[in-house]
């Protein structure tokens, strides 16, 4: 299946590191003009000098108004990829204030901003424009240490509905994928080591984490035409695990 993307321009969050530098770039390699946002300039800087045609942007989304000043300077988007997050691990008693408004700033209200700003514009201008949210498979069961993190995920999968009831009339579709473990460079850190992982690897019929590859390439899928009529769907890219 051939999928280009040659002439769009293409917002990703979070581009630079990761699933989102992952996304970045297979959409770069299909033609589109690429916009990669990211708080910290150096991971994007590194971006760059791989693929100096991709412009960047530095900004901490949990910063409402920066933010939004900052996404209104860019002009125009055909799509938007909200994959920026983050991620406050820690028991449910011990969950804090602080850490729930930050991991809702950025992962809730930062989405709701942003695609505020770039699906104006799609309408303002009659694009018939794309928005991918990356969700999680916490959004849909339990993990432990994970009930802020879940509880935000959650949220955005409610917000992509939303989303896609609101702006499709607009032909704007909104959907979200939601990963599980993806063997990212960070995530090698804290679930390569066997024992930890054994009882989340139980759990996925497969047997296996996902690869970064796997996000992207799904990612990519609903980002095109060849996914024309799919709109408010919450994809599960976990190997079956919410299947058990």
């Amino acid at each position: 299946m051939e999928i280009s993307f040659k002439g769009k321009r293409i917002l990703v969050t979070g581009a630079g590191q990761g699933i989102g530098r992952g996304i970045a770039i297979e959409l770069w390699r299909a033609g589109a003009n690429i916009v990669a946002l990211s708080r910290t300039r150096s991971h994007l800087e590194s971006l760059q000098s791989e693929y100096p045609s991709i412009e960047i942007v530095s900004v901490d989304i949990g910063d409402w108004a920066q933010t939004r000043q900052l996404v209104e300077s860019l002009g125009q988007f055909d799509a938007l990829v909200n994959n920026a997050a983050v991620a406050c691990c820690e028991p449910f008693l011990q969950s804090t204030s602080a850490n729930f408004n930050r991991t809702f700033d950025v992962n809730v209200k930062a989405v709701l901003n942003i695609s505020q700003v770039v699906a104006k514009k799609m309408v303002e201008n009659n694009i018939h424009g794309t928005i991918v949210n990356i969700s999680s498979q916490a959004s849909k069961a339990a993990l432990q240490d994970h009930a802020i993190y879940s509880a935000s995920k959650a949220a955005l999968d409610a917000l992509t509905r939303s989303m896609a009831l609101e702006l499709g009339p607009h032909g704007i579709r909104v959907n979200s994928v939601n990963p599980t473990v993806i063997m990212t460079e960070m995530a090698k850190v804290g679930w390569s080591d066997p024992v930890k992982a054994k009882e989340m690897l139980s759990k996925i019929p497969l047997r296996r984490f996902g690869e970064v590859s796997e996000v992207v390439n799904a990612v990519v899928f609903l980002l095109s035409e060849k996914s024309s009529m799919i709109n408010g769907v919450e994809l599960p890219i976990d190997g079956g695990f919410l299947a058990t």
